[in-house]
This record gives C-alpha cells, structure tokens and sequence, in this order.
C-alpha cells in the first residue's frame, strides 16, 4: 500500500501526512525508506520545511531522551583535565614530562 493516497493533498498544513515523513530524531525520510516516487518525495519536502518555518512542525524532535544529556551528570572544566594529563604543553618548550610526585 502506498503511503501517499490517490486523495491525499501534499500540503504543509497537512500535518498528519507530513508527520508520517519524519522520523524520530525530526529528520525527513528518503524515498526508499517511504516508498515514495521523485514528484511526491520533492513536494513532501517543500511542504515539511514550509511547515517548520511556521512552527507548524519542529525542527528537531525534543522528546527523544537518547540525545539529550542529564541534568544530573556535572559538567568537566577546563582545570581538571590539565591536572590530569601525563604531558603538559609548555609555551617555551615543546612537549615536558611532568614530574611524578
């Protein structure tokens, strides 16, 4: 069954059509993924990239917690990592051996 039916209208406030395009991450399907042909694949994606800049779509999907990163975890500053080195890059000199403590 094709996903395009012969009824349906490629439209960008057709926002249930269009969200069938669109996968998880927000990133708009390829033909061979929708079985779509050439024409319908070109105004599927005029009609999706019209709908985000209407906000009628977002750009990026937001719910997928795969992508985001914690609250909880902390965030590494600059400081730490230099502390933790084995070499540390002089301005005079190339490359130092640090002493061991």
């Amino acid at each position: 069954m094709p996903p395009i039916g012969p009824g349906d209208r490629i439209d960008y406030r057709n926002i249930s059509l269009l969200s069938r395009f669109i996968s998880e991450q927000g990133k708009i399907l390829s033909r061979r993924v929708t079985r779509s042909t050439l024409k319908q694949q070109r105004l599927i994606t005029i009609a999706i990239k019209q709908a985000r800049i209407l906000s009628l779509l977002p750009f990026l999907n937001t719910n997928d917690t795969k992508w985001k990163r914690p609250k909880s975890a902390p965030l590494i500053k600059k400081d730490t990592i230099k502390k933790n080195r084995k070499w540390v890059r002089n301005k005079s000199t190339p490359l130092i051996k640090k002493d061991k403590k």
